[in-house]
């Protein structure tokens, strides 16, 4: 079978979420929509520089006005505070390092149910939960960010970030000669931390905490800390781009709970129900459900 029939294949199995619309809203009619939402190639495109990644002034308000008709979380790999540095609304739930660092409503029982949790206050001294369950690896995350900074330091184009309870080197601007040799230091760093596990992105490695918990779990925190879950009139929706996005697609394709809508302008295999193009079709959709939801409440 050739490129051209597998994309088409492909195209059918996970069909646009833009051209599905009205089959996704008539599903939703009476329920409630929990919206989750990736950052990076999802609200904002893939740049050279991840210090550049910036959602535009037009998305920044479609996600603000999505957030005012639905719960509206963004789960991302960039830690807690740099990712809501980039998109600086009061009216979502952030979910930084895959998940590992979570501000979200006060609920007494979910704080009470997870050791990790505990009471906070937000930017605008607002009771919050903070959640982190790899809390006990900063120490090391903080050893291993070290190293990877200095192992790396002589290899042009390579980046290593801090995103608190994981670290990621980037290699999208390094020559792809060298991309074998930023992995190789990279493994080599790890031999000696075996409570940390090496995963891969869209040019870029992250060592994260060996811990069950991923976007998925984060998820269905979310879910338990907004008091929706295990609600028949509840409908989550999930929206990414990478592969780490897959484990909280595959939570709500395994429930029959919800939706996940996979961004990528190549057909790929994954556990998303539909597609969409690229963050210009990310923005359309959301701005097609507040027009939704407006018209369903006249």
């Amino acid at each position: 079978m050739d490129v051209v029939h597998i994309c088409l294949i492909l195209q059918v199995k996970y069909p646009s979420a833009l051209t599905s619309f009205e089959q996704i809203t008539n599903y939703a009619k009476g329920k409630r929509i929990a919206l989750f939402l990736d950052y990076d190639g999802t609200l904002s495109p893939i740049v050279d520089n991840p210090d550049c990644a910036l959602m535009s002034d037009a998305m920044r308000m479609a996600v603000k006005r999505v957030a005012k008709h639905f719960p509206t979380a963004i789960i991302s790999g960039r830690s807690h505070d740099k990712v809501y540095e980039f998109v600086g609304l009061n009216e979502l739930y952030y979910a930084g390092s895959h998940g590992m660092d979570i501000m979200g409503p006060v609920r007494q029982s979910v704080v009470g149910d997870h050791r990790h949790g505990f009471r906070s206050t937000d930017r605008q001294g607002k009771d919050v939960n903070l959640f982190q369950p790899a809390a006990e690896f900063l120490p090391m995350i903080g050893e291993v960010l070290k190293s990877l900074v200095e192992t790396t330091k002589d290899i042009e184009g390579a980046k290593v970030e801090n995103n608190k309870f994981c670290v990621s080197v980037h290699y999208r601007n390094v020559d792809e000669k060298y991309w074998a040799v930023v992995a190789q230091r990279v493994h080599d760093i790890l031999k000696n931390y075996p409570r940390l596990r090496l995963t891969h992105g869209r040019k870029v490695l992250e060592v994260r905490p060996v811990i069950n918990w991923d976007k998925g779990k984060a998820v269905t925190f979310l879910l338990e800390s907004l008091g929706l879950s295990d609600c028949e009139d509840v409908l989550p929706i999930y929206i990414g781009d990478d592969r780490t996005d897959e484990d909280a697609f595959k939570v709500l394709r395994e429930g029959n709970r919800g939706y996940g809508i996979l961004v990528s302008a190549v057909p790929k295999e994954s556990n998303a129900f539909y597609s969409l193009r690229d963050p210009s079709e990310v923005m359309e959709f959301l701005k097609s459900l507040v027009i939704w939801r407006k018209s369903s409440a006249l």
